[in-house]
């Protein structure tokens, strides 16, 4: 089979499975209300609600990992520079974010960033919504993490294989894409998957800015029913699912890197 027709099948049925695992998941949940003793009506809303918290989550997790991901390639191929204007910037920043709170930096990203972009985008404040700031934040966030990770990755492989491709004569750009990133994706893999993991996992924080992820529609559930217990029991029912679902397709994607570099 084409690759590109691979391709498409892959993205189908994965589309396909993404709309199958929402729905089943609000079915789950709306069972789960009625058994612990919510109304029909009250649990169906809430397993809507909180499916719809789940799919915000996750969303929110995915384009913040991709983004985060080519962040920290950028910034940690930067970090190995051997020019200070590249290398010294890439410091600093993997230096403020990693020394500063994620909960800090999403406040920021909502609250201070509108002001000091309004000067050169008037409608910076409408722009950035709950959902975008937390994106902007969540990303930079995990992308500061991942610099460093794609950093170690490429110091660990060995010198000798630089100078070896250099005697064969490819350019330093060439022996980087060739030789040692290759080598390099198998071993930041595990560290990046734990990033975005951990990601997912953290953006219950954007909640302080009124996002309605995951954590906060289960909080609104509590406030209407007074049922802290059923609710937060499905909550962490969920990020076990979702951080599951996660490590068992990253280990897959593992597995298959390793196969392809033996």
């Amino acid at each position: 089979m084409r690759l590109w027709l691979r391709l498409v099948l892959f993205f189908a049925l994965l589309g396909l499975a993404y709309v199958a695992f929402f729905a089943l998941l609000g079915v789950a949940l709306r069972g789960y209300f009625l058994l612990t003793g919510f109304g029909p009506e009250r649990a169906a809303s809430a397993g809507e609600a909180m499916a719809l918290g789940a799919e915000i989550t996750l969303k929110l997790t995915l384009i913040s990992g991709l983004a985060g991901l080519g962040l920290g390639i950028f910034a940690g191929m930067c970090r190995l520079s051997a020019r200070a204007w590249v290398r010294l910037p890439a410091a600093f920043y993997i230096w403020i974010i990693r020394g500063t709170p994620l909960l800090v930096q999403i406040l920021f990203a909502y609250n201070a960033l509108p002001l000091l972009l309004r000067p050169l985008w008037p409608e910076a404040q409408q722009a950035l919504t709950p959902y975008w700031a937390a994106f902007i934040a969540l990303a930079v966030n995990v992308g500061a993490y991942n610099a460093e990770v794609v950093r170690a990755g490429i110091q660990a492989i060995p010198r000798g294989q630089w100078e070896a491709a250099w005697s064969l004569g490819l350019s330093p750009g060439d022996t980087l894409r060739f030789v040692v990133l290759p080598q390099a994706l198998r071993i930041v893999v595990p560290p990046l998957v734990n990033n975005v993991v951990a990601l997912l996992k953290d953006s219950s924080l954007a909640s302080a800015i009124a996002l309605t992820e995951l954590a906060l529609s289960g909080q609104r559930i509590i406030s209407a029913t007074f049922r802290p217990v059923e609710v937060y029991l499905a909550v962490a029912a969920i990020y076990l699912l979702l951080t599951t679902a996660l490590t068992l397709f990253t280990n897959r994607l593992e597995e298959r890197l390793r196969v392809a570099g033996r």
